[in-house]
């Protein structure tokens, strides 16, 4: 169980401690939930996909780890490290884990 961090105040996590793949899953981990912002630590084993869906506020992934295609609509956008992609609210997207991948998803409130 990790501790998430709430309040109005400065938050620090080593962002590496908290990865953890499980065999031919998903493990996602909430680290900090304020009024404002959500910033949720996703590990997707290679093979794995996070189905097409859309968010009710706006969001940003953040590639950390591994190699991803991100379904934005119709469009497809592949990367690694480095990859960053907002998106409005309503966007319709999917995320596929073409490697082990970690990402950082925020969500803006």
């Amino acid at each position: 169980m990790i501790e998430v961090e709430r309040g109005e105040g400065p938050a620090v996590k080593d962002l590496s401690k908290l990865v953890e793949f499980a065999e031919g899953g998903i493990v996602s981990k909430t680290f900090l939930e304020r009024p404002d912002v959500k910033m949720v630590l996703f590990c997707m084993s290679e093979g794995q996909s996070l189905s097409e869906h859309t968010s009710g506020m706006p969001a940003a992934i953040h590639v950390l780890q591994g190699k991803a295609v991100v379904h934005l609509g119709d469009e497809k956008h592949e990367g690694g490290p480095g990859l960053w992609i907002y998106m409005p609210k309503e966007q319709r997207h999917a995320v596929d884990a073409v490697e082990d991948l970690v990402f950082l998803l925020t969500l803006f409130r």
